[in-house]
């Protein structure tokens, strides 16, 4: 049995995002990053799993997500039918993301995380940011890393879009929160049913997990570009003759 294990980036980056943990009919809210059922219902339709398949070994993936472009929390009113008696549905009210970009990543064994990026490059079932209306702007997959969950994070670099780079000083590096399943280091963590056991629209369950937040530093990518002032080679007194 293969025990190394890999890192799986992912750019999650679209008009609009929505990561519900605990949402109804009539109020779907959204998480202000992916959540790890969220990207594990992403991945298992990139390999064409159905809704009751056994989701045992990408349940087992660690998690987690930086946060490169907040976004802005929007709100939605949306009105719909019923399939079989054509009533009137309840007005819902739908929370979204709007213009966010985040890097996920997912740690597991080696062979496992391969097949999920072949499978992110050719999906199965199209991949959306949490909910079928919220589909991504940019391909998802980045790289494989063989390494530490947080290590990769830290290794790529700040995919915000140029415009919202533009807002940084150029000179300075940047911090962005990651949220996942981090090291303790005295955080006693948050608890959150977050964690995937069935997708089965019959009955969808989902477990406790602890996550963690911690900053990571990057550098500015716009940084490098930024021209310093070298004064010219120029001697006024050469002219003179001694």
């Amino acid at each position: 049995m293969n025990r190394r294990t890999s890192v799986l980036t992912l750019c999650l980056a679209g008009p609009l995002q929505a990561w519900g943990t605990s949402s109804r009919f009539v109020r779907r809210s959204t998480e202000r990053a992916p959540t790890k059922s969220g990207v594990i219902g992403l991945l298992a339709a990139a390999q064409g799993r159905e809704r009751d398949a056994d989701l045992s070994d990408l349940a087992a993936l660690r998690f987690a997500v930086r946060l490169d472009q907040p976004g802005t929390r929007v709100r939605d009113f949306q009105t719909a039918r019923h399939i079989d008696t054509d009533a009137s549905m309840p007005v819902s009210e739908r929370f979204y993301l709007s213009d966010a970009v985040f890097v996920a990543a997912v740690q597991g064994a080696a062979d496992l995380v391969d097949e999920l990026l072949a499978a992110v490059r050719a999906p199965v079932f199209l991949p959306f940011l949490g909910r079928r209306s919220c589909p991504p702007s940019r391909p998802v997959d980045l790289r494989v890393h063989r390494g530490d969950l947080a290590a990769a994070l830290r290794s790529e670099p700040w995919q915000a879009s140029l415009r919202w780079q533009r807002r940084y000083p150029r000179d300075r590096r940047v911090e962005l929160e990651m949220i996942g399943d981090l090291a303790a280091d005295g955080d006693p963590g948050e608890r959150q049913r977050d964690q995937p056991l069935s997708f089965d629209p019959r009955h969808r369950r989902y477990g406790l997990r602890e996550v963690r937040t911690a900053v990571v530093s990057l550098p500015h990518p716009l940084g490098s570009t930024r021209r310093s002032f070298v004064p010219p080679s120029h001697d006024p007194m050469s002219l003179l003759e001694g």
